[in-house]
C-alpha cells in the first residue's frame, strides 16, 4: 500500500506542487506550502522538499537553535529549541500547525527522548547550558532533574558535565550522553539513580571524540545494542548495555548528530561535511548493514574499497540540520541549527 502510495505522489508531485497554495491561519502560521523544486536523495529514499512546513510568526512563536524531534503516542511533534525568553519545547501536528509550547526552564534545549505509552509517556530533556537533564510530562511537569554525577570522578565541577542526548531502555533505565562535557555515557536506573559509567574523551574503541547522541537499536530483539556518536571522528559505535565496544562504523566526511532508528533502517543528520559557516550539511540513510543507500541533501552515496567517499553538500537544501524524525509513512521533519532561527522543515517521502 505504502508504495502505491509513493508511485501516486510521484505522478502527481509535479502538477499539484507548483500551485498548491494553503491560505491556512493558525497558531500565528504563515506559510504558502510551496515545494523546493526538484526530488532529493537516492535510491529507495527520495523526497520532495517542503522548507515553509513549519515556519511561524516568530513574534507569536519564536525559536533560537532547534534542535531535535520526537512523536508521541498521539501523532504530536515535539521540538527543542534554545532560548532564555521563549518556550523551549513546541509542539507541532504532522500538517505543520502549532498546537501549543512550553518549558522556560530549559534554555539550551537539546537533546529530546519520550519512551512509555500513551498518558504515561514522558520526557527527556538535556540541556548542556544549564548542566542538567530534566525528566518530564508531555505537558511540562518537571519528574526528575539531574546534574554532574558525583560518582564518576572524571569530573571536578558542576561546569564540567554537559549533557546532550539519552537513550531510553523499556524497563525506564536510561544513559546520558556527555557529548559537550567529558564524553562519558551514564547508566542510571528509571529513578535517576546512578548505575555505572563507561567512555570518556579520547581516541580508543571505547572513548569518544563528542559522544554527541546515543540511541538504543533493538532491530536484533535478543541482543539490544548502544548506537553511540563520535561526532568530531566522523563515526559512530556499537557498545553492549554494560559498556563494552562492540564495532565503530566509521562514515568519513559526516558529522554526525545522533542515530536514528526506523524499521531496518538507520537516520540521522550530518550536520556539516566539511566547515561549520557553510551550511554543507545533509541527511544519511543507512540500510541494515551499515551502508549509506542515501543522501538527501547531498551527491549519491558511492564506496571505494568498501570506504564511503566524503559526499558533497547539493547546496541549497539545508542549513545545518541537527536530527531527523521519520514518520509511519517515512516522512522526514527536520529541525536546523544555527540556521538564521529558522523553523523546521518537512521531506515527503516520494
Amino acid at each position: 500500500m505504502k508504495n502505491k502510495r509513493r508511485i501516486f505522489i510521484k505522478n502527481t508531485l509535479a502538477a499539484t506542487t507548483a500551485s498548491m497554495i494553503v491560505p491556512k491561519e493558525t497558531f500565528g502560521i504563515l506559510k504558502s506550502k510551496k515545494y523546493m523544486e526538484g526530488i532529493v536523495g537516492h535510491g529507495d529514499f527520495t523526497y520532495q522538499v517542503d522548507k515553509e512546513w513549519g515556519v511561524q510568526d516568530p513574534s507569536k512563536v519564536p525559536v533560537n537553535d532547534c534542535h531535535e524531534m520526537v512523536m508521541d503516542s498521539q501523532g504530536r511533534i515535539l521540538m527543542t529549541t534554545t532560548g532564555a525568553n521563549n518556550d523551549n519545547i513546541i509542539v507541532y501536528d504532522t500538517a505543520g500547525k502549532v498546537l501549543t509550547s512550553w518549558g522556560r526552564e530549559f534554555p539550551g534545549a537539546h537533546g529530546l527522548s519520550i519512551m512509555g505509552e500513551g498518558s504515561d509517556q514522558f520526557l527527556l530533556i538535556t540541556d548542556p547550558e544549564t548542566h542538567k537533564v530534566h525528566k518530564t510530562t508531555l505537558d511540562g511537569r518537571i519528574i526528575l532533574t539531574l546534574e554532574r554525577p558525583k560518582e564518576v570522578l572524571g569530573y571536578q565541577s558542576d561546569e564540567q558535565f554537559k549533557p546532550t542526548e539519552t537513550a531510553i531502555l523499556p524497563n525506564g533505565d536510561f544513559y546520558v550522553a556527555d557529548g559537550y562535557g567529558e564524553n562519558y555515557i551514564i547508566h542510571y536506573n528509571e529513578k535517576g539513580e546512578y548505575l555505572n559509567h563507561f567512555g570518556g574523551s579520547g581516541n580508543g574503541p571505547g572513548e569518544f571524540n563528542c559522544c554527541h547522541g546515543i540511541t538504543l537499536d533493538t532491530r536484533d530483539a535478543s541482543n539490544p545494542t548502544l548506537l553511540i556518536t563520535s561526532r568530531a571522528s566522523q563515526e559512530f559505535k556499537r557498545f553492549s548495555l554494560d559498556g563494552k565496544h562492540l564495532e565503530t562504523i566509521k562514515l568519513p566526511g559526516c558529522s554526525i548528530c545522533r542515530p536514528v532508528i526506523h524499521g531496518d533502517t538507520i537516520y540521522f543528520a550530518v550536520i556539516v561535511t566539511k566547515t561549520w559557516d557553510s551550511w554543507d550539511g545533509m541527511l544519511a540513510v543507512l540500510d541494515a548493514n551499515n551502508k549509506v543507500v542515501s543522501l538527501p541533501g547531498g551527491s549519491a552515496p558511492e564506496y571505494v574499497n568498501n570506504i564511503l567517499v566524503e559526499p558533497q553538500y547539493d547546496g541549497s537544501t539545508f542549513r545545518n540540520p541537527h536530527d531527523v524524525l521519520v514518520d509511519a509513512d517515512g516522512n522526514l521533519y527536520v529541525p536546523q541549527w544555527a540556521s538564521g532561527k529558522t523553523y523546521p522543515i518537512k521531506l515527503h517521502r516520494v
